[in-house]
């Protein structure tokens, strides 16, 4: 069909760290060159932070780079760290406390802050605005516009005032429009679907050793003054994860934010093999051990949240470029897990890429290359430099679990500084670990209490979470009867518990025939479903624009 256009020099998808830097630099390249670039941010969460979840303890280094004056331009970043808690919880009661000289030195934080990355995003785009780029919240990059010679040409919206059957809505339908672009880039954040489909359609992946993902659970908090201690931080390994094994690795974070206010998170690695983990249900699990509920006893849970990320690093990164455009972020893979931080990764991809393109176009092209300029100043860049030095740190957690695994990385960090002379490689996918149900034990989780520990469903009401009922489902099945006819006699349908918004459910009528009800309504975007689906049957795309979560701070 016939759709309307708009025309920009570049078009970037999603106004997260690593596409709001990228917009900033284009502009900022473009002024210092005395010419114009035309760029557009799609966002589609209904304002800029409506869809961003982090942690989060951010290092400046790639914002010093972007906005050197950023104090003076009052950056939330209010709240420096004081110290690094790290305990390693051995049991529901008992942790120790891990003497400084014994961590790696990439979990040390002096010099950086605890931040609400949804609003260091809407700061962002204040700048960004201020340099001239426009910004549509609001709007889901549905497809991508590629030409004839299967160049990258920009992206398609998605059409709003459709029903469930993809018929429009009398009165209420509004098409979709192309956004063109001589380059456009993809910063979606962490399995995002356009990006999913340029990895394949250009086999980007193809050299790479498999991408690893987690689910991070995150809740804000307000607590006691008197239990207050801005700038904390806080770290553990071990329970109610594995203590020694591989099975089951993760992490856990409590940030004391300014305001008497606490961030709380688990986040779990998704190369677990038992069906029957629940996420969600260990992060309510967790919040009861001593150490955490401390902080947590007498005070009120604000908002909660969901996000997966990908924290295979330097070894699972696809190639960054194909002609017309180029992956940043999260949609590329550049957090550094062993710092367990991707923001400042993200911004200097988001910068790096825009380098390359404001070169491309103000030397007079026309675009529509491949960005090579791109690749090689990552790989002249502290960026590779950071990522090459942790490469080993995910897999040795993989393979060798958080006691063993922590030791590898402390030798490898504090003595060799990241430079030992080989690499570790963790090729299995993430959704080839789960094991067949009946081999592995049941768990069974401690109901919610209500004042530490809660249920899913009010949870994802402190999301703020809302679609349009009357829509296409976003959550799509390749093959129907793969639920009940594999995923349950094989895993017991294991979307019940990995979702951690409700969203799947076996359902079972009154004849007890079973049905798998997908409430879509809930989904809060983690992507947990379409990376952790044991047969690759599920593939989230984007829903309407504005549909989703609300986080006010996250």
């Amino acid at each position: 069909m016939e759709r309307e256009y708009m025309e920009f020099d570049v078009v970037v998808v999603g106004a997260g760290p690593a596409g709001l830097s990228a917009a900033c630099r284009l502009k900022q390249k473009a002024a210092d060159a005395g010419k114009e670039l035309s760029v557009c941010v799609v966002e589609k969460g209904s304002e800029v932070g409506a869809h961003i979840l982090s942690g989060a303890v951010f290092e400046p280094r790639a914002l010093e780079e972007l906005f050197p004056n950023w104090k003076e331009l009052e950056a939330p970043l209010n709240t420096p760290v004081k110290r690094d808690d790290i305990y390693f919880l051995q049991s529901e009661e008992k942790a120790v406390k891990l003497p400084d000289l014994l961590v790696p030195k990439t979990m040390h934080n002096h010099g950086n802050y605890i931040i609400s990355l949804g609003n260091l995003c809407r700061w962002l785009a204040q700048q960004a605005e201020n340099l001239g780029v426009e910004i549509y919240p609001g709007f889901t990059a549905q497809e991508l516009l590629v030409d004839d010679n299967n160049v990258v040409r920009g992206i398609v919206t998605g059409d709003l005032g459709v029903d469930r059957e993809g018929n429009p809505k009398d009165g209420m339908y509004t098409p979709g429009m192309e956004l063109r672009g001589k380059y456009t880039l993809f910063a979606e954040g962490c399995r995002g679907h356009l990006g999913k489909e340029l990895i394949a359609k250009y086999s980007l992946d193809s050299e790479a050793d498999a991408q690893h993902y987690g689910i991070g659970i995150k809740e804000l908090w307000e607590i006691d003054p008197a239990k207050h201690e801005q700038g904390l931080v806080v770290h553990t390994a071990g329970w109610p994860l594995d203590t020694l094994g591989t099975e089951n690795t993760g992490g856990s974070f409590l940030y004391h934010l300014e305001n008497n206010q606490v961030v709380v998170g688990l986040i779990i690695d998704l190369s677990y093999g038992n069906p029957h983990l629940s996420p969600f249900d260990e992060f309510q699990r967790y919040k009861h051990h001593p150490k955490i509920k401390q902080y947590l006893e007498g005070g009120k849970r604000i908002c909660y949240g969901a996000r997966a990320i990908c924290k295979g690093g330097l070894n699972s990164l696809p190639k960054m470029v194909f002609p017309g455009g180029a992956l940043v972020g999260c949609d590329l893979g550049t957090l550094n897990f062993a710092k367990i931080k991707g923001s400042h990764t993200a911004m200097k991809s988001g910068m790096l890429a825009a380098d390359a393109v404001a070169d491309a176009l103000l030397a007079g092209g026309e675009g529509g290359d491949v960005l090579n300029s791109y690749v090689e100043g990552f790989k002249a860049s502290w960026l590779y430099a950071e990522l090459f030095r942790s490469r080993n740190f995910g897999p040795a957690i993989h393979k060798y679990g958080a006691l063993l695994g922590g030791a590898f990385n402390y030798v490898d960090q504090n003595i060799f500084g990241g430079k030992m002379p080989f690499t570790l490689r963790d090729t299995k996918p993430d959704y080839a670990c789960l094991k067949p149900a009946a081999d592995c034990a049941k768990i069974s989780y401690p109901k919610p209490d209500g004042k530490i520990s809660f249920d899913k469903l009010s949870s994802v009401f402190l999301s703020n979470t809302n679609h349009e009922e009357e829509q296409p489902c976003h959550l799509k099945l390749k093959d129907d009867s793969i639920p009940l006819a594999k995923n349950l006699p094989l895993y017991d349908e294991p979307a019940q518990r990995y979702c951690p918004a409700g969203v799947y459910e076996i359902v079972e009528k009154e004849d007890g025939e079973k049905r798998f009800q997908i409430n879509a309504q809930n989904c809060v975007h983690c992507k947990t479903c379409d990376i952790k689906d044991p047969a690759q049957n599920i593939t989230w795309v984007a829903p309407e624009g504005a549909g989703g979560p609300n986080y006010p701070n996250m």
